[in-house]
């Protein structure tokens, strides 16, 4: 949901950075920090500060190396909001962002750019696209845009494009012709493909149609709480079982709006992929700020005037409304707070492990190559 807004950092954002600067560290046990220190953290969905024009001050950047992170998936284009040539721009100020900060950011190329990554402090940044619009209908965009470095692309965002219908798509159409040819050209490419915005039966026919695996990377489960952008059990099976990954996120849909979601909300959903998916097959996808989200009177009037923009666009899904976060979860190191959830609820550290960041490594790993 939070892909409507444009990644650069504005006034609101930089204002609520410095607001959560001081926000403490997760309080956690000794083998959980140890454990969370050792691993590859990857949050397969989330909002970076991004600033194109100059360094990143010192503030944001204490935010950044607070949240532990190895790498983030951040989508550029938006909602199926811009263009092509709109599109290409974004890649353009991003790629300045990451030069401007060197010792801050570092662009993921390959499977290799995690250790390296790790071993460095910096946090990667994965390219990617969660809908489709800006491909244009066009095979030859895939290439393009591969070529400077998105690695992960959606077939759909919540509407109906060339490629497959979304998840708010009435009627839907499913994985159309051109949308089998755009998945055998990510696959042939090294193109990680995400579902998380096509609906059942699109996604069921691009995991069928795929010789890769194919990632969920935000979505929850329809089973612990029915919504159109949560899967169905059918869905993740399926995903599981040609070796793809759920991430879970913190999103509004995890529960009956008004309703912020709770730890234990979050931790349902979580617990249920894994049930259904099994240890290998399930992650962290935020879908939201790395930073805290800012529940001031002024940051809730810009939220909800964004939230009207996306009604007046079509992308809206019911239940949209309160902030993109989980009570508990609210904090730039939120996979560290989950990890001491995940020890603490009895799962080992080897799974605990998985869920940070080894399984979507997995995956990318057999994705990217062509």
């Amino acid at each position: 949901m939070m892909t409507s807004r444009r990644i650069f950092l504005g006034a609101v954002a930089a204002s609520s950075l410095a607001a959560c600067a001081g926000v403490p560290r997760a309080s956690t046990t000794a083998s959980a920090a140890r454990l969370y220190r050792d691993a590859v953290v990857i949050n397969s969905n989330l909002i970076l500060p991004i600033d194109p024009d100059k360094p990143l001050d010192q503030e944001t950047r204490d935010i950044i190396k607070a949240s532990g992170l190895t790498a983030a998936k951040l989508t550029i284009g938006g909602s199926g909001n811009e263009s092509r040539a709109e599109t290409a721009e974004s890649i353009a100020a991003i790629d300045k962002c990451v030069a401007l900060n060197p010792d801050l950011y570092t662009k993921i190329t390959s499977v290799t750019d995690f250790a390296r990554a790790k071993a460095s402090g910096k946090l990667g940044i994965i390219y990617s696209f969660e809908a489709a619009e800006m491909l244009e209908g066009d095979l030859s965009a895939i290439d393009q845009f591969r070529a400077s470095g998105v690695l992960v692309m959606g077939l759909s965002y919540n509407r109906t494009t060339p490629f497959a219908s979304g998840t708010m798509s009435s009627p839907s159409t499913g994985l159309t012709p051109l949308g089998h040819q755009a998945v055998q050209r990510m696959n042939a490419l090294g193109v990680t493909i995400d579902i998380s915005h096509s609906d059942e039966a699109s996604s069921l026919a691009a995991i069928a149609a795929s010789n890769k695996p194919i990632l969920i990377t935000h979505a929850g489960c329809d089973a612990v709480h029915a919504h159109p952008r949560n899967k169905s059990d059918r869905l993740i099976r399926a995903l599981a079982d040609r070796g793809g990954v759920i991430g879970i996120y913190e999103l509004s849909y995890l529960t009956q709006a008004p309703a912020q979601p709770s730890l234990d909300v979050y931790f349902a959903h979580l617990t249920h992929a894994l049930n259904i998916a099994g240890e290998d097959h399930v992650g962290i996808g935020s879908d939201a700020l790395l930073w805290p989200f800012d529940t001031s009177a002024e940051s809730m009037a810009e939220w909800n005037a964004s939230l009207e923009a996306r009604k007046a666009a079509g992308v809206a899904a019911p239940g949209e409304g309160p902030p993109p976060f989980v009570t508990g979860l609210n904090r730039p190191d939120r996979c560290a707070v989950i990890a001491e959830e995940l020890l603490k609820r009895g799962y080992s550290a080897r799974v605990t492990d998985k869920i940070l960041g080894a399984n979507f490594a997995r995956v990318f790993a057999e994705t990217w190559t062509a």
